[in-house]
């Protein structure tokens, strides 16, 4: 297991829409920097959930670990949720957050803020994807159908789960 670097980064973004919108100048040593949708002010003890701008792709032989800009923890901004994205899931992130700042102050973040790390780490095993109820959230349908063809070319049983777990959904295989 291992990090990817940002050579081998790109060329899985390139080749998968790992990340979408992709943007250069967000690649970092290690990683990509994910910003945030929406422009958000958390007051103190206030607990929210930031989506993020990017949709995300986890392929079968990796996994994402997120962890937050540093900036934002000096802040006082504290992180609630895993740190993990499965592979197979695609879909916006809802990063959970809650203001701890030690002078009570509110915290704005806005639209486009370099604010989460994301490195993919390679996986071993056979591919497990990520089929719960999560997937494709904050999608709209274009974008969803955008990435049902990698789903099917990347997982090759995909039709399959994907009847068995969207019957009752939007989504058109």
């Amino acid at each position: 297991m291992g990090v990817l670097g940002k050579d081998k980064l790109k060329e899985l973004i390139e080749n998968y829409k790992c990340v979408y919108p992709f943007d250069f100048a967000l690649l970092d040593g290690d990683g990509y920097i994910l910003t945030v949708k929406e422009e958000t002010t958390l007051h103190y003890l206030e607990h929210k959930n930031l989506i993020t701008y990017e949709v995300v792709f986890t392929p079968p032989s990796y996994v994402a670990h997120l962890t937050a800009k540093s900036k934002y923890g000096r802040m006082g901004l504290s992180f609630l949720n895993a740190a993990k994205v499965h592979n197979g899931f695609v879909g916006r992130l809802a990063l959970e957050l809650v203001n701890l700042s030690n002078d009570r102050r509110s915290i704005t973040i806005k639209r486009g803020d370099p604010f989460m790390h994301m490195e993919f780490i390679t996986r071993e095993g056979g591919p497990a994807p990520y089929m719960g109820e999560y997937q494709f959230q904050y999608m709209t349908d274009e974008e969803t159908q955008m990435y049902i063809p990698i789903l099917q070319e990347v997982f090759p049983n995909y039709d399959e789960l994907a009847k068995k777990w969207f019957k009752n959904t939007r989504l058109r295989l």
